[in-house]
């Protein structure tokens, strides 16, 4: 049987550090709209800032539904699961804000996480709720690397690039909701329905913006190098 926990104590914050992966759901408000689930990793891009108030650090990619949930209403969810070791699953349900650069939060915020390129914002999360539960569906994986690919895109786009491309993909969530602060314009209509026998990709449209970046994986966490929806 599961637990509630009053705040985030040295046990729970020595799990969150060894997990190399975690997950943030979060939903548009009312009951349309898509939900949201994206997976975070890359070590050093989560940290327990108090036993209430968590952060991670945001890196650009091709989807910003995360951040522009939390403009609309906050909610989130965070989620650890154990690969290794003893099952378990421990949820931090909260109000997520996002902090982005311009912020005169920011600088300290991001003093707290490795530097690399990219950086999106930092997400702030006042956590409200702590649970866990047993996780005996999970199954067990082993780790076997992290990757560099997102690192490496961010490098070869430098600040210009990454610039262009969150004007491009970064200004709207997919239901139209206003995006990364400071990008939102008109939104755009909705893309058309691949064509029968297609498969949808993330293919660089045929003008100037740069390529997508690739899948962001597993590394550590306890602040580990993060994801990008």
């Amino acid at each position: 049987m599961g637990r509630t926990y009053e705040a985030i104590d040295e046990r729970l914050a020595r799990f969150f550090d060894r997990q190399h992966v975690f997950f943030v759901g979060t939903a548009p408000s009312g009951s349309d709209g898509h939900v949201n689930v994206s997976p975070k990793g890359l070590d050093g891009t989560f940290a327990v800032l108090d036993h209430h108030t968590v952060a991670y650090l945001d890196l650009t990619g091709s989807g910003v539904e995360t951040i522009a949930h939390l403009e609309d209403n906050g909610r989130i969810v965070v989620m650890f699961c154990a690969f290794e070791g003893p099952p378990r699953i421990v949820r931090l349900h909260g109000r997520g804000e996002v902090v982005p650069p311009g912020d005169p939060r920011f600088p300290d915020l991001a003093g707290r996480f490795p530097a690399c390129a990219g950086i999106r914002s930092v997400i702030v999360i006042s956590v409200e709720r702590i649970a866990d539960s047993c996780g005996y569906g999970v199954p067990r994986m082993r780790f076997v690397a992290e990757r560099d690919e997102l690192d490496r895109w961010a490098e070869r786009q430098g600040a210009e690039g990454i610039a262009r491309y969150q004007a491009t993909r970064n200004a709207h969530s997919i239901d139209g909701l206003p995006g990364l602060p400071g990008l939102a314009a008109p939104a755009p209509e909705a893309a058309p329905a691949p064509a029968s026998g297609t498969v949808g990709r993330c293919d660089d449209p045929p003008s100037s913006p740069p390529p997508a970046p690739p899948d962001p994986v597993w590394r550590g966490t306890s602040a580990r190098r993060g994801s990008t929806r």
